[in-house]
């Protein structure tokens, strides 16, 4: 074979065994790895980057799967490192492995397969959907490992994989076994967790570490932008929908305008133009379509070429001198990558640090040209920034529900109150006058007991 494997790719395949989790970080060649293991575990090839003496093809000829994401399926990376193999998704070619390379959408398809082996790239086993319960048929029948970057943040996360191989029964005997629910939520809430040695033990099992040294470094900065205080407050205190003019309804629908106030504020792409002054080519994160919209723009202001990738488009990275690639976080967080460029920006905040590491991988690889890579993620001092802020750095997953669950409640029905009203009124003519009300604004709690009251009486 024409390529050295690194000395953490050799432990790994040493290492990997059947119904593992290979853990690496985005970037260390765990596609690679994985399919060393296949060629010389599996296929009972030999390779001189393991050991062997000369490089010779397989001996068994198993049939090989890779469920992945569907842009990594689209852009033919997993068939372009099987090459590197001899390995082609052509049973006539090459040494006459059969591959088939698929998206987790379709995994339903292969729930019949058996005596493969199954490569599971990055890790979506999570729940007991429909992906899970294809997982766990497709697991008995055949040999499988899972790659993932980031494999769990809870025991609950870990379950499909303890289940399919063997030390657990059924999801129930888990939660049953080492699940302690909260007594005091309305709905099924898990407090903590029990008997974790056992699951330590079993985690340790399955897990195979690719510790990696890189040669890149990472440089985040956190780039302020302004917002419209004014707007943001008449969302975040006084419930008001300012784009709909109407109370607002819900909580999920507060977080939601108060998100489109902060995101859609001009200053973030005043923000980016200075940015793409120092990095004339560059990756920009966004979650929502308006805010695709603005960005948009960028191409005619800097007579430059945009391609997207989202749920409508998918369109490769520009080839010119300057470019901006625009990714949507959930399209595209994951299972591509770009080593002509060294910076990224983060126009809006995902609620998972999860997904951020995912994206900022797509620049950190072991092939990139660059040593120093630029994050700029663009935050504001509005109070849902940095709520998202703070869960994100902390390795959370930002809640809604948690953070508003002292709140009063919202208005029924189609959320008209004449608290509401009242106190957008007050504020709105507070803020027009430059005058503050003689009584201060009363509590959400007090506002709320009084509308009971009232109504009782």
């Amino acid at each position: 074979m024409s390529f050295q494997l690194k000395p953490h790719q050799v432990k790994a395949v040493k290492e990997i065994h059947n119904g593992c989790v290979v853990k690496g970080g985005v970037g260390t060649g765990k596609s690679v790895t994985a399919l060393a293991y296949y060629y010389t575990a599996i296929a009972a090839g030999q390779l001189t980057t393991l050991g062997a003496e000369s490089d010779t093809l397989p001996v068994d000829h198993v049939p090989l799967y890779i469920v992945t994401t569907s842009k990594k399926r689209d852009d033919r990376e997993w068939e372009a490192e099987a090459a590197r193999f001899g390995i082609s998704s052509s049973s006539s070619d090459g040494n006459g492995v059969p591959l088939v390379v698929d998206s987790w959408n379709n995994i339903q398809k292969y729930v019949d397969v058996e005596n493969a082996f199954f490569i599971f790239d990055e890790q979506r086993l999570v729940g007991s959907g429909a992906w899970v319960k294809a997982f766990f048929k497709i697991a008995k029948a055949n040999r499988w490992i899972v790659l993932s970057a980031t494999p769990g943040d809870t025991w609950l996360d870990y379950a499909p994989i303890f289940i399919a191989n063997g030390y657990f029964k059924n999801r129930s005997q888990f939660l049953r076994e080492h699940v302690v629910y909260s007594n005091f939520s309305k709905f099924p809430r898990i407090d903590r967790y029990i008997e974790t040695d056992r699951l330590e033990a079993y985690r340790r099992r399955v897990l195979v570490e690719m510790p990696f040294e890189r040669h890149t470094v990472r440089r985040p900065s956190d780039i302020v932008v302004s917002h419209d205080e004014v707007l943001f407050e008449q969302v975040w205190s006084d419930r008001w929908h300012v784009y709909e003019d109407r109370p607002i309804r819900d909580v999920a629908e507060m977080f939601a305008v108060a998100r489109r106030v902060v995101n859609s504020d001009p200053a973030r792409l005043n923000g980016v133009m200075r940015l793409m002054e120092k990095h004339p080519r560059l990756i920009i994160f966004y979650n929502f379509n308006y805010e695709l919209d603005m960005l948009r723009t960028l191409g005619t202001t800097f007579n430059i070429p945009v391609a997207e990738w989202n749920g409508h488009k998918h369109e490769p990275v520009p080839t010119t001198e300057k470019w901006v690639y625009l990714v949507q976080y959930t399209a595209g967080a994951e299972g591509w990558n770009c080593i002509t460029t060294d910076a990224m920006v983060f126009w809006s905040q995902t609620y998972s640090w999860k997904v951020k590491e995912q994206a900022k991988g797509r620049i950190d690889r072991m092939n990139t040209p660059f040593v120093d890579l630029y994050y700029y993620s663009l935050i504001s001092t509005a109070k849902i920034d940095q709520l998202i802020s703070k869960a994100v750095k902390l390795k959370k997953v930002f809640n809604e529900k948690a953070v508003s669950k002292n709140w009063a409640p919202f208005p029924d029905g189609e959320g008209d109150s004449p608290i509401v009203h009242e106190r957008a009124e007050l504020r709105r003519e507070a803020r027009a006058t430059g005058v503050r009300p003689v009584a201060p604004f009363p509590n959400q709690r007090a506002e709320a007991e009084r509308q009971r009251l009232a109504e009782a009486a």
